[in-house]
């Protein structure tokens, strides 16, 4: 069985609203799947995300694949960093520097625009 990450509709008409999940890749798009690993709510301003890192990074290492929408809103949250952390072997300490020192460079660009 293949895992996909991917986001699940919801929410009304002509505003969606998007739950992340993991699901078998031969399930349609809004029908059944494994786990719910967090949501992504475009409408607001910024888009609101919330995903579950620790189940994300789970699906991950053991093979899911994700989308590519869901992709850039993984490496826009920093979880495909510390996946690629993870696999270059750092300890848990380096990877949450790491991560907090990517989330620092992030807000002071996000504020210098």
């Amino acid at each position: 069985m293949a895992v996909k990450l991917r986001l699940r509709r919801d929410g009304r008409r002509h505003y969606a609203f998007f739950h992340l999940v993991a699901s078998d890749s031969r399930s349609p798009r809004d029908g059944r799947f494994i786990e719910q690993l967090g949501y992504y709510n475009p409408n607001t301003d910024p888009a609101e995300i919330r995903f579950n890192h620790e189940r994300v990074l789970f699906w991950l290492q053991n093979g899911a694949q994700p989308t590519e929408t869901v992709r850039s809103l993984l490496s826009r949250e920093g979880i495909l960093l510390k996946l690629h952390l993870l696999r270059k072997g750092k300890t848990a300490e380096e990877i949450e520097a790491a991560y907090q020192a990517w989330k620092a460079q992030k807000a002071n660009k996000a504020r210098s625009k």
